[in-house]
């Protein structure tokens, strides 16, 4: 990787000889003078922002995209905007870098750094925006083409912004820090109410929205495809779950923008550690796949999928004694997903169905039903620690500033889209577990649009029943 003489670390600058500085100018293509079609998101984002225009009259409301973060030394992190960002200005991929939305009340001015001329030192010194680096950026004529609403330069922002402010916060602190010297003190209560309404405004997916979770779920189901055709390379090379993790993240990369979080690619007893990412492990014949991913589409909708798979395209008998249980409370929890229903319904018919397996093998400290009283039970969670649900959507755990009344403790509603994931986790040590099960750990997710009616599963396409998993293993493995 190279750098400009405007990099942040000394020792990588390079002067420029005045030479040069004339010679660089010369001689290069005009930029295109037709603007580009407007986004596809651009109508929906639209109307969501005079919805949250709405809720603050009067007030000047400040989203700002988020700065590029330092990876190491001079080097940053690929670039992903704040979601709120994303959701209010209809713009995916890693853009806009430093960028910020503006709303005051019917009015939104999106506030960037657009290319400079190709005379202006920036085109092939500035490692951050130059032309030379980061490739063509738009100008604000094309910027207010794409997303429909006026476009101002950034180095405007602070000239023009005023009013009875508010900022989502946590986004970039420069721009907080502007804010609150701006109006003389920071508003944190006012601040924290904006990100709470930016978050719960995403509870409920448009039209545009649900069709990128379905993209995104057709998109990891290819992806989980391909890591099935892998396994036994992955199981050859040693350090399978890497390869697992490589071959899912190329099809994200080629099909969407990125892993909408980090891969979860675990083997044998690596399943029964929940957040297992780091993915070191070695993959056996005989064993299970744990792999839990989700491709992130150039919109930034992410899928959120688990599938517990045998290695080797069979389950044994008690692997799938364990699969069919967790199949079962999974269908009572999607069965759950009804418009009006609490949010926790979900998960009290999938622990139900759990509670009872482990009270079939002997291994609570009372009964099922024992265990599931909120007040002096909880036993199962030994084995089922996580919640059964969560919101879809930009992030992968969507509307997480949310009110909890609105939340966790709120109703489904008609477009809504959740998760639904129990899981059995029989660690190797667990010496309460029936010894044939040890080193199990199974969990199945799919991801559901909530409706007027029945519940729409829109990971569907990838199998859940025992027999057709190892069938479309099978048709895969070849």
């Amino acid at each position: 990787m190279s750098s400009s003489d405007k990099d942040r670390n000394e020792n990588r600058r390079d002067p420029f000889s005045e030479a040069f500085k004339t010679f660089i100018v010369k001689d290069w293509e005009p930029y295109p003078t037709e603007l580009p079609a407007g986004l596809p998101s651009a109508p929906y984002a639209a109307a969501r922002r005079a919805a949250l225009a709405s809720e603050f009259p009067g007030r000047t409301l400040v989203i700002p995209a988020g700065p590029l973060k330092t990876r190491s030394n001079d080097t940053d992190y690929r670039f992903r905007p704040h979601s709120a960002f994303a959701y209010y200005t209809g713009l995916g991929e890693d853009r806009e870098p430093d960028a910020v939305l503006v709303i005051r009340d019917a009015e939104a001015i999106l506030y960037f750094r657009p290319r400079a001329p190709r005379t202006d030192r920036e085109f092939y010194a500035d490692a951050r925006y130059g032309e030379m680096w980061v490739g063509q950026r738009d100008s604000l004529e094309e910027m207010s083409a794409a997303v429909g609403f006026p476009t101002h330069t950034i180095l405007d922002l602070e000239a023009e912004l005023g009013g009875d402010l508010l900022v989502v916060r946590e986004a970039d602190d420069s721009v907080t820090a502007l804010v609150d010297r701006l109006r003389g003190a920071a508003d944190e209560d006012g601040d924290a109410e904006l990100s709470r309404a930016v978050s719960e405004a995403r509870f409920r997916k448009d039209e545009f929205e649900v069709g990128e979770l379905r993209a995104a779920c057709a998109a990891t189901k290819v992806g989980f495809e391909a890591v099935v055709a892998e396994l036994p390379a992955a199981v050859a090379a040693g350090r399978g779950e890497r390869w697992v993790e490589g071959v899912f993240g190329l099809h994200a990369r080629h099909l969407g923008n990125a892993v909408g979080y980090d891969t979860i690619a675990a083997g044998g007893d690596h399943a029964n550690t929940l957040h297992w990412i780091r993915n070191d492990g070695v993959l056996r014949d005989g064993d299970l796949l744990l792999m839990d991913a989700g491709v992130e589409v150039n919109s930034l909708y992410t899928a959120d999928i688990t599938r517990t798979m045998p290695i080797n395209g069979r389950f044994t008998p008690a692997q799938r004694r364990v699969y069919e249980v967790v199949l079962a409370a999974q269908s009572a929890g999607i069965e759950a997903c009804r418009a009006g229903n609490a949010f926790t319904d979900p998960h009290k018919a999938a622990i139900a169905v759990l509670a009872d397996f482990f009270e079939e093998l002997g291994i609570l400290p009372g009964t099922a039903a024992e265990s599931l009283d909120p007040e002096t039970g909880g036993f199962h969670r030994r084995w089922m620690v996580h919640g059964t649900s969560h919101h879809l959507g930009l992030d992968v755990h969507d509307c997480a500033q949310a009110r909890s009344e609105l939340y966790r403790e709120g109703s489904l509603e008609e477009g809504m889209v959740i998760t639904v994931e129990p899981g059995i986790y029989f660690k190797s040590t667990d010496l309460l577990v029936p010894e044939e099960y040890r080193g199990i750990g199974i969990r199945i997710e799919d991801d559901i649009l909530i409706t007027d009616g029945d519940p729409v599963n829109l990971s569907e396409e990838l199998p859940r029943d025992p027999d057709a998993v190892e069938a479309w293993m099978a048709s895969l493995l070849g």
